[in-house]
């Protein structure tokens, strides 16, 4: 609605840069006043014209009063605007730099702006590209700013060296063997450890499970040159799923090879990383099941931090001009709530591993609901820590470069803030049960965190309640009014934490949590 408004204001002529200021809403006496703030001078003419716009935007039933102000920014205005929002959104940028960092010059019909920072250029221009939306909403004109590289001597600069967390090891969940044939061993082990914790490097390790999976292969014995078979077993003990790489030998080649798809192996192992991957390899195997109506237990979490140590959230204010006389109610489930509403962008769509490999994290984009409202955001690159560049199609899709993740803090470091910002909060998304809560909930229990959060997804939400010809998320987004750029993880968490908002004020009531 207030694009549409603004869209008609901006057709008057001297009030093509003008701005909604106020509106102040009187109900007691049926009243509505608007001020309008422009940077040209204006006539009655214009007045006029801009009077009969808004008219047909106001209740018949209303009185209409309409207030005009020309406000001329100048260049030291907007550099002070500049490093107070600096100052106030983005503390860890602002923490070194002060105003004479900002240079502001004047350019056709608004202003151009540098943000000097001794973060990475790349890195801080999502803060500043916030700026420039900032100042929108308060001067007429258009804006433009870019960081750049600044020379500063932080010798200065004092560092408080925070004290570290408790220490934490996680043991790994063992069950009990059960119905033991020997094939290559005598003794049967008494315990074999999770497939699904089965993630650190060992010399002897017994892992247990029912075989999905057998590939015969061969290579060449380098000492003589004959071909040498050997297996590839996946093994999954309902817990995870691995693959298990055997060489056979003479002695028990033949009682190897009666093994089938379906049965029970307990396999000796020694893991390595390999090319920046777990690898298995089968020391020895013999005949044995998980127990009789296995259910795993619940595995134990890492505890959550107990502050942010990279990432921090930001505090952020959901600036809407829009439905000025809607009824903007909203149920008790979501004042009664927190929500952590959050979207990924990653280095491919394999979202489960496979082969022991799965694609990595390089942004996170989230918002946190309080009381009903957009109030925090937690937004950062991440270094997925892979030695091969970013496939094109995803540089082509998100705008996301090399250089941007790798000077980005890596994930290891990211996810425990992560974890953190969502502790106690309901996790929602669009196509968050199909996608990104598979992400990260992997690189969670990699760092020994356990997400129990519970999950909405908007998709499967937007699809009970909208009648769309798909429930993409721009198409849902284009449905609300909503505008943003697709693609990239913190624009499309705002959209789709003001998408959920959307939807439970339709349903007033919040889902069944997956």
């Amino acid at each position: 609605m207030t694009e549409d408004i603004l869209s008609e204001l901006h057709s008057v002529r001297n009030m093509k840069n003008s701005i909604i200021g106020s509106v102040a809403l009187d109900t007691a006496n049926c009243a509505v006043n608007i001020n309008l703030i422009t940077d040209c001078a204006y006539e009655k003419s214009d007045f006029s014209d801009s009077y009969a716009i808004l008219r047909r935007y106001v209740p018949q039933e209303f009185s209409f009063t309409l207030e005009i102000s020309k406000v001329t920014p100048d260049a030291e205005m907007v550099k002070h605007k500049i490093y107070s929002v600096m100052c106030e959104r983005f503390p860890a940028l602002s923490a070194v730099m002060t105003e004479s960092d900002v240079a502001v010059k004047n350019s056709d019909g608004g202003f151009y702006f540098e943000v000097a920072t001794v973060r990475s250029p790349q890195e801080a221009q999502s803060a500043v590209d916030s700026v420039v939306a900032e100042l929108k909403k308060h001067f007429c004109g258009s804006f433009t700013g870019k960081a750049v590289k600044a020379n500063v001597d932080l010798s200065y600069i004092e560092v408080e060296t925070a004290e570290d967390e408790p220490e934490y090891t996680f043991i790994p969940r063992t069950f009990a063997v059960n119905r033991f044939v020997p094939i290559e061993t005598v003794k049967a082990p008494e315990r074999a450890v999770y497939i699904a914790d089965f993630d650190y490097t060992s010399e002897s390790t017994f892992v247990c499970g029912y075989i999905a999976d057998i590939e015969e292969r061969s290579y060449v014995k380098r000492s003589t040159g004959e071909d040498k078979p050997y297996y590839v077993f996946t093994l999954n003990d309902s817990t995870g799923v691995i693959r298990l790489t055997y060489f056979t030998r003479k002695k028990s080649i033949d009682k190897i090879k009666t093994l089938a798809v379906g049965e029970g192996i307990v396999c000796e192992c020694k893991s390595e990383v390999h090319n920046g991957y777990m690898r298995y390899t089968a020391i020895n195997i013999d005949r044995g099941t998980p127990p009789e109506n296995f259910v795993p237990e619940k595995r134990p979490s890492k505890p959550v931090p107990s502050r942010y140590n990279c990432i921090k959230p930001q505090p952020f204010t959901y600036y809407t001009q829009g439905d000025l006389f809607t009824d903007d109610t909203l149920p008790a489930c979501l004042k009664e709530n927190i929500f952590v509403v959050f979207d990924l962008e990653t280095t491919g769509l394999q979202s489960v591993p496979l082969n022991g490999e799965m694609d990595g994290i390089i942004e996170i984009g989230a918002y946190k609901i309080i009381n009903g409202t957009i109030s925090e955001k937690f937004s950062t690159f991440v270094n997925p820590e892979r030695k091969t560049p970013l496939p094109q199609r995803i540089t082509e899709l998100t705008g996301i470069t090399d250089e941007q993740v790798n000077s980005a803090p890596s994930y290891k470091d990211v996810i425990p803030d992560f974890v953190k910002f969502c502790d106690g909060a309901i996790l929602v998304g669009h196509n968050v049960v199909g996608f990104d809560f598979r992400f990260i909930d992997h690189y969670s229990k990699a760092l020994g965190y356990e997400i129990d959060g519970k999950l909405i997804d908007t998709l499967t939400l937007s699809q009970q309640i909208l009648r769309l010809s798909n429930n993409k998320l721009n198409t849902v987004a284009e449905h609300f009014g909503i505008t943003f750029n697709h693609h990239r993880a913190e624009d499309d968490a705002l959209a789709t934490a003001k998408i959920f908002i959307e939807l439970i004020k339709i349903k007033k009531s919040l889902p069944t949590l997956s």
